[in-house]
């Protein structure tokens, strides 16, 4: 495996717990305007990054195998609770 393969393989072992951060911590700003409207989006896209992102290590570790659907679920419910943490927490 050359570097550009592992770089490739890093990039779309990351790409889904990026992506479900980003999309969320959009759609929270939007629903909670009131309440978060002193949080960054970076702040909290990178507060559900870590927490999806640590589910996904985990469930590879668990599983040992990447994209099941229960490791997705998992990541759903770690995205929405670190959310609704930043959110419970101002």
């Amino acid at each position: 495996m050359t570097l550009l393969d592992a770089v490739s393989h890093l990039l779309n072992f990351a790409a889904p717990a990026l992506s479900m951060a980003g999309i969320t911590s959009v759609a929270a700003k939007a629903m909670w305007r009131k309440e978060l409207c002193t949080t960054r989006w970076i702040v909290l896209a990178s507060v559900s990054a870590t927490a999806t992102f640590a589910v996904e290590v985990a469930g590879l570790a668990i599983t040992g195998r990447d994209a099941k659907m229960e490791v997705y679920a998992a990541m759903a419910v770690a995205c929405a609770a670190s959310l609704w943490w930043m959110v419970r927490r101002r």
